[in-house]
């Protein structure tokens, strides 16, 4: 079974963000897989191990995204692909377009991401990538089994479960839950260095180069720190009155 991961390299979720100039500043941040994306690695590997097969990691990044894919290797994935440009803008629908053009000149069984990012929490890039590879999917999935060319996904409908069965090819993204995903052994990290490990630019893909962003970020800013709550005094109707010009003069959201 050939199984592909979407994998993307996130800030550690315990990082202190810090913004200058309306851009999130990196130099000294700690980056990490994101931790959904880590769910999708682990159950590719659970399923190569009982199937047979490979598990390739494929990322679209800048150059540092280099360190979660090896880390990823060293978990047990057996190959990882790193497409990195600086033409590459980076919204979800320009990554799922480059995604879909390399991903037409693979042979795959399975495609599994996270269910989103941690950083932007868009989770629309796998959602897109089925769409365009014309692929059945199910997303945030915490349970899979695969019998043949059928796979049965336990789904997290908001509390309920929901059960679907689809055909592979198919392409899933990991809830928390699906599975515990194991740390890179010693022995782990030091094969992974001898791991088959491309890098490609958008050269390097048929037509991936006439992949266009649709969106732009204009600025980035913190939320206003919170003021301290205060209790409002005097007769009902004199609060009722204060609260309504608050809420209207202060909070200006009626």
């Amino acid at each position: 079974m050939d199984i592909f991961v979407l994998l993307k390299q996130t800030f550690d979720t315990e990082e202190r963000i810090v913004l200058q100039d309306g851009a999130v500043q990196e130099d000294g941040a700690k980056f990490v897989i994101n931790p959904y994306d880590e769910y999708a690695v682990e159950q590719a590997i659970q399923l190569r191990d009982e199937f047979g097969g490979k598990v390739t990691l494929l990322s679209v990044g800048p150059e540092r995204t280099a360190e979660a894919l090896r880390t990823a290797l060293a978990m047990g994935a057996d190959e990882a692909v790193l497409i990195s440009d600086e033409r590459i803008q980076g919204d979800e629908f320009e990554v799922a377009e480059i995604l879909a053009h390399y991903l037409r000149s693979e042979a795959y069984d399975l495609l599994l991401g996270g269910n989103f990012s941690v950083d932007n929490g868009a989770g629309q890039v796998a959602i897109r990538l089925a769409s365009l590879l014309d692929l059945p999917h199910a997303a945030s999935i915490t349970k899979l089994e695969i019998t043949g060319s059928t796979a049965v996904a336990h789904r997290d409908a908001e509390g309920d479960i929901e059960v679907i069965e689809v055909p592979l090819p198919a392409l899933f993204t990991a809830q928390q839950g699906l599975n515990e995903p194991r740390y890179p052994s010693l022995p782990g990290i030091m094969k992974a260095k001898k791991k088959p490990f491309r890098h490609l630019s958008l050269d390097d893909i048929d037509g991936a180069a006439s992949a266009v962003a649709k969106t732009s970020r204009l600025a980035l800013t913190l939320p206003p720190e919170r003021q301290a709550g205060r209790i409002l005094q005097g007769e009902l109707a004199q609060q009722v009155s204060e609260l309504v010009q608050a809420l209207r003069h202060e909070s200006k959201v009626i």
